[in-house]
This record gives C-alpha cells, structure tokens and sequence, in this order.
C-alpha cells in the first residue's frame, strides 16, 4: 500500500475565510455565515504584500464605525490585527466589515478577476440606496443593480439623480476628461472614495484642474470618461449600453494606470505591526 502523493499539478486557488473579531484572542477563523446586518465596509487590492493607500482605507473605516458609535481605541486594535493578517503573496481584495451589534471581522478572499476597460448601463429610476455616503449598507442592493447591468450586456451600472445628474456606478467613481481636465461629479451621495482622491491629487500635483461639476449623461459623450476603483484602478468606459451616446476614445488612461501603480506600499513586516496598548491615544 502507497502512501499519499504529492500534487504536481496547478496550486488550487485559495478559499475565502471569514475571521471574526473577538478583543480577547485576536482575529479567529469562524464559520462563515454571510454579512447579515453588514452596517460598513472596506475593501482594498493586496498584490504580492503590496496595497495602495491603505491609510485611507483605514480612516474611511474608522470614520463609519466612530459614526456608528465605536470607540477608536477598539478601531485602532482591530485595525492592528487585520495589517497583521493581510497575505504578503498573492493577489487578495480583503474587505473590513461591522456588522449590527459591533461586530467587527475581516473578510480575506482572493482577488476576482479585473478589467481594465467597462461597458456602463446608465440607471435612471434615481438612487435607491438608503446610505449612500457609507459602503456596507447598501452592498446586496448594489450587486443586484449590477446584476440588472450585466443581463444587458454591460459590466456595471452608473446611478444619477431623478433629474438625471450622474452621481457614481454601484462599484466604482466617475471620472472623466473636459477640455483638459479632469471632473468629478458634483451630486451629492458620492461615497468617499480613495482611488478617485489618490487621482484628483496626482492630477493637482501636475498642474491640472480638477474640478467637481454637475453633469448628465450626454455632457459625457465623445469625452474620456472612467470609472474608478481600489480592485481595477483605471477602466475607460468603452460603452454607454442601451444609449445613443458614444464613449470618448481612452487616450489617457494607460499613462494614469502606471501613475496609480507607482503608488503602492509595502505592506510592514507582522513584526512591525502592533495593536496600541489600553494606555495609548484614544
């Protein structure tokens, strides 16, 4: 009788795994039961034990659960633990997530594939979130407009006003190009996002304007437009699907991706990480 042998074939892919939070034990493996009562989020790309910006993950996660009534002190050593934790090979989009009651846990899965270029079916039933300045809530509602999205051939959904005034996709931020700038949406009910801040200030430190401005869907044909992420960076739009609109050729867009690439950090060393003790700054 043989004794077991060796795979030789392709590494399986790595399975996602719910950690739960627990302030005594540290992050501990646990079933995974979904994200019920999801109230906030986070999510970013791990690539090799490098992320870009994760700082300002951390303070848009932070600011959610300082506004949902945790302490930062509890924040902060969670947040520890979840730097610790981060794979330093492999490509991850590990998410954050508090769920009802102040349950905190970090969801670690592999990264989906990425793009780098969309087709955009513009919704214009008005924003149906119900907390549209904080990412949890509305995540099931998002997916399921997507979902709508992709049944008509596109890869995601731009949301705007009743009155027609884009806002930003159920995934990413709008951005696009005019006359030399670079514009961001100026509707109210944008989530704060990192990679479209990490551009406008790239963008500023080479002398171009940025600038927030009311626009509807045809003050965007022929111009370059994108939508912008932490999992696919940079993706022109190449389509406003079931629209008489044509998407703007992506002249710039392979510059800006390298630009955002050269942004990445390495991740620190686990040794290098420590949670704050209970006599640190709140």
């Amino acid at each position: 009788m043989t004794g077991p042998t060796t795979p030789t074939g392709p590494t399986a892919p790595a399975a996602e795994r719910w950690l739960a939070w627990e302030p005594e034990r540290g992050l501990v493996t646990r079933p995974d039961l979904g994200a019920p009562g999801l109230l906030a989020a986070d999510s970013w790309l791990v690539e090799d034990g490098r992320v870009r910006a994760l700082e300002l993950h951390q303070e848009r996660f932070t600011a959610a659960c300082l506004e949902l009534g945790l302490q930062r002190r509890a924040v902060d050593r969670f947040w520890a633990a979840v730097t610790a934790e981060l794979p330093r090979v492999g490509v991850w989009f590990p998410r954050v997530e508090l769920r009802v009651g102040g349950r905190l846990g970090l969801r670690l899965r592999p990264a989906p594939p990425r793009t780098h270029s969309v087709k955009v079916f513009p919704w214009t039933r008005g924003d149906p979130r119900t907390v549209p300045h904080r990412k949890g809530p509305d995540l099931a509602l998002l997916a399921d407009l997507r979902a709508g999205a992709q049944a008509r051939g596109a890869d995601d959904a731009l949301l705007s006003t009743e009155s027609g005034e884009l806002i930003e996709s159920a995934t990413a931020s709008l951005l696009w190009w005019s006359q030399g700038a670079l514009c961001r949406p100026a509707a109210h009910g944008q989530l704060s996002s990192v990679t479209a801040r990490l551009i406008a200030r790239q963008a500023e430190s080479l002398g171009i304007a940025v600038h927030r401005r009311p626009a509807k869907l045809a003050e965007l044909a022929d111009c370059e437009a994108w939508l912008v992420n932490a999992l696919h960076g940079i993706r022109p739009v190449t389509h406003w699907v079931g629209t008489e609109y044509q998407a703007g050729q992506a002249e710039r867009a392979l510059r800006w991706r390298r630009l955002l690439s050269g942004l990445t950090q390495a991740l620190p060393t686990t040794r290098q990480v420590s949670a704050p003790t209970d006599g640190g700054h709140p």
